[in-house]
């Protein structure tokens, strides 16, 4: 009997797919630049019990595992390897309790993040996180690279509305991290360890979630076009400074919105340099909108809407949300993700642009506005020869800009495939010895997740 005969043997109820065309479509996530290899076999689990049954079974025969929810990680954290089982957790999406009295819901890994948020609205709350890709992530994909969103300006990121854990660890032991209660301080934080691991140090299957109350209306929304980037940058510096807390704050620049424009045909002035959207949820909403309408005059803004029409909301966020599928169809695509203080926004949107025309690349960049989050897409023909060498020089210029400004080389895509050979100079040598031991002491097998983040 084979190890991959020997793993399907030993489960109940889940498959062990092996067919070289259905396993195809587990081998990579949506960072297409990476090449990935040719796992044994992908395990569709049902339960934490198939995770733990799996991670038994590898780590006797030091079979290396990659987790993967849904697929849609940008920076190839999901990217199979060579002989590797692939550990698919999409099946299991029950929702296991939704407590109104307690405001949490208890959930596994293959929950729709949408869906978490549509139960808890049955209950008069929200669950908060809500990347653009919230529709088809997975809370286990957001959770192991924590994932960021449109709503983090006010709400943050997937890390602050979560309380515990189910972890299966690479010998397959179960640890419940965390807790129910708003407080709780006993031992290390081993929930903020296991968030944004990307599969190196666990598997998660469950999570505890953290909702709020729902916003007691709609929001209002802003709308301000801008004649340069960094006079967007400028407002948003400026709305900050001033203590507005906006629910949303985002930026979409020309490159992009030409790129929507000549899909969807939305008749946006694609000549204007950058658009900011924004909105305020709380019941001072109309006051906070007319402020921020006010910061994006004064930055410079040549046009300014507001909005309290749900319809109208919904659409330009569906423009946000179709920046992305936008942008590639262009061409190939590295879709990068940076952050920087936002008192500096305004300098990094002039990095990204120096370095595009420095290097000949078209970058495309839309923002997490309000969180200093920026995603420079940068875009080019096909190459047999994978990414010519002008955009890796020009990501790194971006990289290195970010870092200069005080700022950070992922705000919510994490380190994958793609920026591990830059992490050393965020982090530092003693720092990432320190990343390196826990991983050690975790996995001593290096058998989760390998070649990823570390």
């Amino acid at each position: 009997m084979t190890p991959i005969e020997e793993l399907s043997a030993g489960l109940q109820g889940s498959r062990v797919v092996v067919d070289p065309e259905s396993v195809e479509g587990y081998r990579r996530d949506e960072a297409h630049l990476v090449e990935p290899g040719r796992p044994l076999g992908v395990l569709l689990a049902e339960s934490t019990d198939d995770v733990v049954e799996a991670l038994r079974w590898a780590t006797r025969h030091g079979i290396p595992v990659v987790p993967r929810g849904s697929g849609t990680g940008l920076a190839g954290g999901a990217t199979a390897v060579d002989g590797c089982l692939v550990l698919s957790l999409a099946r299991m999406t029950a929702i296991r309790e939704v407590s109104a009295e307690d405001r949490l819901a208890v959930v596994e890994a293959g929950v729709i993040t949408a869906d978490v948020d549509r139960a808890a609205a049955k209950a008069g709350l929200m669950y908060a996180p809500d990347p653009s890709s919230h529709e088809i992530s997975t809370v286990g994909g957001n959770l192991a690279t924590n994932a960021g969103g449109l709503r983090c300006v006010k709400y943050g990121v997937t890390r602050d509305s979560v309380l515990g854990l189910e972890v299966v660890l690479a010998d397959g032991r179960v640890v419940r991290t965390g807790r129910r209660t708003v407080k709780g301080v006993t031992g290390y934080d081993l929930t903020s360890l296991f968030v944004g691991s990307e599969g190196t140090l666990g598997v998660i299957t469950g999570a505890t979630l953290q909702l709020r109350p729902r916003p007691p209306a709609e929001p209002v929304t802003v709308v301000g076009s801008f004649p340069s980037l960094r006079a967007a940058g400028e407002a948003v510096a400026s709305v900050v400074l001033a203590g507005l807390v906006p629910s949303l704050l985002e930026l979409i620049d020309r490159a992009t919105l030409k790129a929507i424009d000549d899909w969807k045909r939305t008749g946006l002035d694609t000549g204007t340099a950058a658009v900011l959207v924004a909105q305020a949820d709380d019941v001072d909403a109309a006051r906070c909108a007319a402020a921020l309408g006010r910061h994006f005059e004064g930055a410079g803004a040549d046009f300014v809407a507001v909005s309290t029409d749900p319809t109208e909301a919904a659409q330009l966020l569906d423009i946000r949300r179709l920046a992305y599928p936008a942008t590639e169809r262009l061409g190939r695509c590295l879709v990068e993700d940076v952050g920087v203080p936002r008192s500096k926004l305004p300098d990094m949107l002039e990095a990204v642009e120096a370095a595009g025309r420095e290097h000949g690349v078209l970058i495309a960049t839309v923002a997490h506005a309000g969180d200093g989050n920026l995603h420079p897409t940068f875009v080019f023909p096909p190459d047999p020869q994978g990414v010519p060498n002008a955009v890796w020089e020009a990501a790194d210029a971006v990289f290195r800009a970010a870092l200069d400004l005080g700022g950070t080389l992922t705000g919510e895509h994490g380190v994958g495939v793609l920026k591990k050979r830059w992490l050393e100079l965020e982090l530092g040598a003693e720092s990432l010895q320190v990343h390196r031991s826990i991983k050690a002491a975790l996995d001593p097998l290096s058998i989760l997740n390998p070649g990823k983040v570390v």
